[in-house]
């Protein structure tokens, strides 16, 4: 009864649902012909924050989501997810609030970028140290909070530097969930990756072909740090073409709890090429932490690995599709142990599928209904191996 019941929701969800203009930028679909004939649209509504005080530009968003798992944990808990782990429930994900100030990378300018997330998905992406003494989560983020510096070079594009905390330059997927691709977010994106770093970037583009981002950091997620050392993560851009992108990224670092000496390290890979009305991402991940402290033997190194693909196709401007699928050998435990409803594990291979529709036939909006596949080495999932999750994501733009 209770699976119909989630079902029924669901159907009405899909049928009632408000929807939101998709904004994945490298899998936009081109306009089409039909399209292509119809009068310009209206002018955007005028942002007063820019118009009251010059260069200063307000966006945002707000997002709420249902998930449905029959494999959950006390009925309560889909285990393994971040922003989706609340079972058979209407949940206010969030609501951000974005303020940007450009630099001018053409001479000596500064700008600032800041973004203010409040709901239930800020309580998961929180850095150590960002609310020292709290008795409980408090559903506020600051994901982003940074000063760009700008020294003007000869190729026009400037050498960037950037203070404050800032988005990792890991992974496809990102913190604001209506850029992706999917929904819901990947396995990479939560286990192998860090969220944010605080800290200085230097950043700039070369040429039209290479760019490059080096960065000092406190830690994976530390806002005040936890030892006496600093991390560095680095990453290189090469654009063969307009369809083809390849990123490289290489962190080192400690980033265990008052040692200065068991270091963190690996390499990551993310390829992008354009087909068309398709988009295409393969993403590879290596890491490695000496003498992980959260191992049966603490001498011992941990060791992980990933790997995902992704796939999206324009129908039209108004429907997409993307397909995800992901695997993570978390040989150690170290990534997943204890973390978000895994049970505490000396080690399991996992991983899931995923396909999303991205309806945007509602301006300023997206309604993605979801259905996901998960499985694992353990019986993780309320005693099970695996799991199905039918879910329906919901944001609007502005």
């Amino acid at each position: 009864m209770k699976l119909i019941t989630a079902r029924a929701v669901f159907l009405a969800l899909w049928l009632v649902a408000p929807g939101v203009v998709y904004a994945q930028g490298a899998s936009s679909a081109p306009m089409d012909t039909a399209a292509a004939k119809q009068p310009d649209p209206p002018a955007p509504p005028v942002n007063h924050l820019e118009t009251t005080i010059a260069g200063f530009k307000l966006t945002g968003f707000a997002a709420g989501s249902y998930a449905y798992s029959g494999h959950s944990l006390a009925d309560t808990t889909i285990v393994g997810r971040l922003y989706d782990r609340f079972q058979n429930r209407f949940t206010l994900n969030a609501l951000a609030a974005v303020l940007d100030k450009p630099y001018d990378p053409a001479k000596f300018s500064a700008g600032f970028h800041t973004e203010l997330l409040v709901g239930q998905d800020a309580t998961v992406i929180q850095s150590n140290g960002l609310f020292a003494g709290a008795a409980t989560p408090i559903p506020v983020d600051v994901p982003h909070l940074y000063v760009t510096l700008n020294v003007p070079t000869a190729s026009g594009n400037g050498l960037q530097f950037k203070v404050g905390r800032i988005p990792t330059l890991m992974g496809l997927e990102v913190i604001e969930t209506y850029v992706n691709p999917n929904w819901s977010e990947g396995n990479q994106f939560i286990y192998v990756e860090n969220f944010t770093g605080t800290g200085v970037s230097v950043e700039t583009k070369f040429n039209d072909h290479i760019d490059a981002q080096f960065r000092v950091i406190n830690g994976w997620d530390q806002v005040a740090d936890n030892n006496t050392h600093k991390s560095l993560m680095a990453r290189v851009g090469i654009y063969p073409d307009a369809l083809t992108s390849i990123g490289v990224v290489g962190f080192w670092g400690p980033e265990e709890a008052v040692s200065n000496t068991a270091n963190r390290y690996g390499v990551e890979g993310l390829l992008w090429r354009k087909l068309g009305k398709a988009a295409l991402w393969v993403q590879g991940d290596y890491g490695r932490e000496q003498a992980n402290a959260a191992l049966p033997d603490p001498t011992l190194d941990a060791k992980w690995s990933a790997v995902g693909g992704w796939v999206t196709y324009d129908f039209s401007s108004t429907l997409g599709v993307a397909l995800r699928g992901d695997y993570v050998n978390d040989q150690n435990g170290a990534r997943t142990s204890g973390v978000l409803g895994f049970s505490p594990n000396t080690g399991q291979k996992f991983g899931s599928g995923t396909a999303t529709l991205n309806i945007r036939a509602w301006p300023n909006a997206v309604v993605r209904p979801e259905v996901r596949y998960d499985r694992s080495t353990l019986p993780a999932f309320a005693g099970k191996k695996d799991q199905v999750t039918a879910a329906l994501g919901v944001a609007y733009l502005y």
